[in-house]
């Protein structure tokens, strides 16, 4: 089982960290990207994570689910990013689970993967929810593709991707050993 998780300049910590966080501790093997030049990012509030990789040396060829935090220069940044959309097309070609929370699925909306899917993300983004149907749910599954409503969800959307990957017996001992 494996994930990567996509780090751009400007992303929402609690989205990306929070996941990584329950990710590893479901024991899935989880891969934090950096799509700059350096594995060093700094996120929407100058908090600094050093990435386990860069994009340019990461080889994708295992993978279960892509995940894209939000955050409006994140997001700006990851959507600018012409090998992730790359990678982000021939992953949801091949059926493989791509998560984005917030701001992100506007990445997966302009790239028309969210046509006659369900989809949510951060009030003002819709727009950018190209052909999606928009969901009232703070959290949603359409194929393979899930999204997420924002930062204060973060662990909830964590916990259900780890549902999604590894069942739900997992996800709620995770819940349990954090007290949930």
């Amino acid at each position: 089982m494996k994930v990567f998780v996509f780090l751009a300049d400007g992303f929402e910590e609690i989205e990306a960290l929070v996941p990584i966080d329950i990710f590893r501790r479901a024991n899935i093997d989880t891969i934090t990207v950096s799509i700059s030049h350096e594995k060093l990012v700094c996120g929407a509030h100058n908090i600094s994570v050093l990435a386990d990789c860069l994009f340019s040396e990461t080889n994708f060829s295992e993978v279960d689910l892509l995940y894209l935090p939000g955050g409006m220069s994140g997001t700006k940044n990851l959507d600018a990013h012409i090998g992730l959309k790359k990678l982000i097309q021939d992953s949801s070609d091949k059926n493989i689970n791509i998560a984005a929370i917030c701001a992100a699925p506007s990445i997966l909306g302009k790239m028309n993967l969210l046509k006659g899917k369900k989809a949510i993300c951060f009030p003002g983004f819709e727009n950018d929810l190209y052909g999606a149907v928009l969901s009232t749910k703070k959290i949603v599954k359409s194929g393979n593709i899930s999204t997420a409503k924002g930062a204060g969800l973060a662990l909830e959307f964590a916990l259900k991707l780890v549902e999604e990957l590894k069942g739900k017996e997992v996800s709620d001992k995770i819940a349990e050993t954090i007290q949930l």
